[in-house]
């Protein structure tokens, strides 16, 4: 007898594609490039990098000043003229920061034209000791090289072209709202480019931030021509659902200016860490940032920005080398089409007796079985990994040094799970009548993704070549491997980067979309897949692949240098109790964090009366009691308090009497704040006179040269005023009071949370004035008139303390 190989080249070609597809996401970096000087050089934006990443540059340090001013002169070096924007701005986050943006104009041939601007933020998180390499110094390498290259090439551009560097982003997009809310240049801005990264690598995803339709920065996009995009209208559908945002989202917000973001979000665990560092950058990722710059700032210098503008929205994706779009008016069309088909289909094999209802019917079996059974085995599969690991949960962003590992043993196992369902429920000879469910069911989640989610309208595209090899063996009567493995090559290059995209971008909590996306990618394959001889072989080929992946995770699930733990330590004094804690937000305690707070330390939940902002909700876990150190507390002065009518007036200043890097101010919340001001601002976006605001928080301000808060607001007569303030340096692991224990070299800071820092807690209230006794002549006896002038004296000192 004949063998049959059509199985594995089947699977040899479908590696193929795979590999095709992950290769020529981005472009390849290579250290012996060819140097043009009209051309992007990934090189000279490394150089960039190095020079800006030396150290740690969040607000208030020297360094970020130093940054600034390198920044400063590689504009002059360009002969651009550089003009700097400072003032305080209050975020609707409750950021109060004072910001100092960067910029300049190249100025272009018409003078009515709107005014292109290149964005990205200089400023890296603060408290991790993070060096800001991808996050966001990759971004302003990538500009200041690609406007290098512009110059170089002599292009004439028609549009201004705004360089724009701002400032603070990390704290609350400070510097963006700043420059919108109180620059003249903002209201010339007719498209933005930002330049971001959420990780240390991977393809720069691209997405449109735009209040009405996205057609014409579609249309716009795709006359670029960039060669690499990577992209697809439900990334951003899917952005816009979570608490993520950039500084594009203020000039979309609170200025009606739309644009593109790029950012790369793979190496997820390296963000706002120690590790984001120049070694850790993938060196292809900032080539693919040049990538995209160089055609859109040639193409949108002279492109009139007002077609960027549009109603309507359009579906896109993208495959390598390619994008692709049409309307949203398109996609229940196109599903109605495909369920037309797909009945038509249906009816004809009946007719011609290839089609038998008892044979569709028993494929929901198989379909469905796999598809329950995945999504429980990898739901619970996960759960099991984190008590087996406790160690993952030390990594706040949700992906792990060996989550990549973890991905592709799941997507394996899932794999021999349909295998493993067809192989017990489903013989070749009915592969087409068991493949009707799984279109049946492509077909209905595309009709309720067309109202709910239409960003997703291109995941239609895979149905229709579904029905295509549907129909071409309902006509012909026969399944050919190589026609059914064609017609499958578009879920292979739209469905499949998704399976890996989203546990990239929201954490490995959702691996188990991934597995239920792996079965839907199979069952869509069906034709080709089901075609296969001894299923049950490659079932067990696939879990043993899988078994392989789960044991190098296990092995790889320590830390080490450069793959390193998180772990906090934070100094709390109470100034009112006189009592001072160190405290963590660790779950997990290693030997350093143990240093601090012992073996048994008690639980902290008495600390978070006074919750802190976090990412991700964090809250101090554990805390031990310690000796109170000699620290300055901060001069808390009452400018202005006077009651009118029924309102109290009041205007507070804070001093910092030692060098602090962050406020923070809290308040009862059944108090409620009128016409309030933080040194000079106002809310950004606030409504109507009243503060609003969520808990007891009011603001974080983060200090620029130890420069004092001052608040300014109105209160009801009657309500009390119970505020209190926490004030934090950033310097616990340098701070001459602390005989601090280095962190060992696979330990680093955690990110997101406030961090080695020296904090002081206190109650905002008014010094008790002491006033001095009032000597009087003797009159009586000698002790009856001592304790009547002591009866006296401390009636007056009652009556004038306030």
């Amino acid at each position: 007898m004949k063998k049959n190989y059509s199985s594995l080249i089947a699977v040899a070609l479908i590696i193929g594609i795979l590999a095709f597809l992950f290769a020529f996401l981005t472009p390849s970096w290579s250290e012996n490039e060819e140097e043009k000087v009209t051309e992007f050089s990934t090189s000279r934006a490394l150089e960039h990098i190095t020079a800006m990443t030396k150290e740690p540059h969040y607000v208030g340090t020297q360094n970020h000043e130093v940054v600034a001013n390198y920044i400063t002169k590689e504009l002059q070096k360009l002969g651009l003229e550089t003009t700097v924007q400072e003032g305080f701005t209050l975020s609707d986050w409750g950021n109060l920061v004072k910001s100092k943006n960067i910029m300049c104009r190249i100025e272009g041939s018409a003078n009515n034209s709107k005014a292109l601007l290149l964005l990205s933020h200089y400023d890296s998180a603060p408290h991790s000791f993070s060096h800001g390499a991808s996050d966001d110094a990759s971004g302003v390498a990538t500009i200041l090289e690609g406007v290098r290259a512009f110059l170089n090439a002599k292009t004439k551009n028609t549009n201004d072209i705004i360089i724009l560097f701002t400032d603070a982003e990390e704290l609350g997009l400070n510097g963006a709202a700043l420059f919108v809310t109180q620059h003249k240049w903002a209201k010339e801005v007719g498209l933005v480019i930002n330049f971001e990264a959420r990780g240390s690598g991977g393809p720069s995803y691209m997405l449109m931030e735009t209040n009405k339709g996205n057609a014409g920065l579609v249309n716009e996009f795709a006359k670029a021509g960039a060669v690499y995009p990577v992209s697809n209208s439900l990334m951003y559908s899917i952005y816009k659902m979570l608490p993520n945002d950039t500084d594009l989202t203020v000039f979309r917000e609170q200025g009606n200016i739309q644009g593109f973001n790029f950012a790369f979000i793979d190496g997820h665990y390296n963000y706002h860490t120690q590790q984001d560092d120049v070694e850790h950058l993938d060196k292809n990722s900032l080539k693919h940032q040049g990538s995209y710059l160089m055609p859109l700032l040639n193409h949108f210098a002279n492109a009139n920005l007002n077609n960027t503008i549009a109603a309507k929205d359009y579906v896109y994706f993208t495959i390598p080398f390619t994008f692709i779009s049409y309307p949203f008016d398109w996609v229940l069309p196109m599903t109605f089409i495909a369920a037309g088909l797909l009945i038509l289909f249906v009816f004809i094999g009946k007719v011609k007796r290839i089609l038998k209802l008892k044979d569709i019917m028993k494929g929901f079996f198989p379909f469905l079985g796999a598809l329950i059974i995945t999504g429980l085995i990898t739901y619970y599969g996960w759960q099991g990994l984190l008590l087996l690991n406790p160690q993952y949960n030390d990594l706040l962003n949700g992906f792990t040094y060996n989550g990549q590992d973890y991905i592709t043993a799941f997507v394996l196992l899932s794999i021999s799970i349909c295998f493993f369902f067809y192989q017990i429920a489903s013989a070749r000879k009915v592969t087409m009548n068991h493949y009707v469910i799984p279109l049946i069911f492509w077909i209905v989640l595309n009709g309720f993704l067309a109202n709910s989610l239409p960003g997703a309208g291109f995941l239609i595209i895979p149905v229709f070549f579904g029905l295509l090899a549907f129909a071409i063996f309902i006509f012909s009567q026969r399944s050919n491997w190589i026609i059914n493995l064609i017609c499958g090559i578009p879920a292979l290059l739209i469905i499949v980067p998704f399976i890996e995209m989203f546990p990239i971008g929201l954490g490995l909590k959702v691996l188990f979309g991934s597995a239920i996306l792996t079965v839907l990618t199979f069952a869509i394959l069906l034709p080709l897949f089901g075609d296969f001889r001894k299923k049950g072989s490659w079932s067990l080929l696939f879990f043993l692949a899988a078994v392989l992946f789960f044991a190098k995770a296990q092995y790889q699930s320590g830390y080490e240098s450069g793959k390193a733990k998180s772990n906090s330590l934070i100094y709390l004094y109470n100034a009112d109790k006189n009592r001072a804690y160190w405290t963590t937000y660790d779950t997990n305690l290693d030997s350093w964090t143990k240093g601090y707070l012992g073996e048994n330390p008690k639980s902290a939940r008495t600390l978070n009366n006074l919750k802190l902002y976090s990412k991700y909700n964090s809250e101090f876990t554990y805390a031990a009691e310690t000796s109170v150190k000699a620290i300055a507390k901060p001069t808390i002065s009452f400018l202005t308090d006077s009651v009118i009518g029924f309102k109290r007036y009041l205007k507070i200043k804070i001093t910092p009497n030692r060098k602090v890097h962050r406020y923070d101010i809290f308040a009862a919340e059944i108090m409620r704040f009128f016409n309030f001001k933080a040194n000079g601002a106002t809310a950004l976006g606030q409504k109507g006179t009243e503060l609003e605001r969520n808990g007891k928080k009011i603001l974080s301000y983060y200090v620029v040269n130890n420069e004092p808060l001052v608040l300014q607001f109105t209160i009801n007569r009657a309500t009390v005023l119970d505020m209190d303030v926490m004030e934090s340096s950033f310097d616990l692991m340098t701070n001459p009071l602390f005989d601090m224990s280095p962190r060992q070299d696979w330990m680093m800071p955690t990110p997101f949370v406030l961090n080695d820092a020296v904090v002081i807690t206190q109650k905002i209230k008014r010094s008790r004035k002491i006033v001095a006794p009032v000597v009087k002549p003797v009159i009586a006896k000698p002790a009856v008139a001592d304790s009547l002038a002591v009866a006296k004296d401390t009636l007056r000192m009652k009556q004038k303390s306030f």
